[in-house]
């Protein structure tokens, strides 16, 4: 019998965030998790895109990935998407922190098979990245979905944590004339690059368009 994960929060436990509403807005909110599992005895936490459809999240890659054969073959793993979303600049080294989101799901997961409903998982995927892009793109062929390993973990064992604060200091330190505060982490995207010769004549498509908030030319 496979373990169940402990959940509570040893280090600033106040940090805790119950709201299942929050873990789905972490996990919408990031293009990138980290996967952690264990094979062979050697622990990976591998980078990769994943979707949250419903209460479930959406892992995919080659039929041929390590990671995802063993996450088929329904090995224990553990899903994290954090956001950054400021330095904490203290008046003391030691109290340096970040204010972020973090949500972890753990349990096993469960291969999609069915080619319709890998289909369907695939257009939450790529939406997930892009909004609007499945439309303006060739749909997978047949070959192209067998070739490509999708599966789902329920969001049934989460747990997530937040910070949202300015520094905190010592009473000593505080006496210290050293400048201290939050520098928010703004993110964005900037115009398309390396567009291939022969479609840079094409306007943007929908989907970068809405992405940038620009006008398309």
């Amino acid at each position: 019998m496979t373990p169940s994960p402990n959940l509570t929060h040893g280090r600033h436990p106040e940090r805790a965030v119950a709201d299942m509403e929050t873990v789905r807005t972490i996990l919408d909110g990031e293009r990138i998790c980290h996967v952690a599992f264990v094979v062979d005895g050697w622990p990976y936490a591998v980078p990769t895109i994943h979707a949250r459809d419903g209460d479930r999240v959406l892992i995919h890659g080659s039929t041929l990935s390590r990671m995802l054969g063993g996450l088929a073959s329904g090995i224990p793993v553990c899903v994290t998407v954090t956001t950054v979303d400021g330095i904490v600049c203290a008046r003391s080294a030691f109290n340096h922190s970040m204010n972020y989101r973090c949500a972890m799901v753990f349990g096993t997961a469960t291969p999609i098979r069915d080619m319709e409903e890998k289909l369907a998982a695939l257009r939450t995927i790529v939406e997930h990245v892009l909004p609007g892009r499945w439309a303006e793109v060739r749909p997978p062929k047949p070959t192209e979905l067998r070739a490509t390993e999708i599966v789902a973990l329920p969001l049934n064992q989460v747990t997530a944590k937040v910070r949202d604060a300015g520094p905190i200091d010592t009473p000593a330190d505080l006496k210290q004339r050293v400048w201290a505060g939050v520098l928010p982490v703004e993110r964005g995207f900037a115009p398309p690059v390396m567009v291939p010769a022969d479609v840079a004549d094409l306007p943007l498509p929908p989907s970068v368009v809405a992405l940038l908030g620009v006008k398309s030319r």
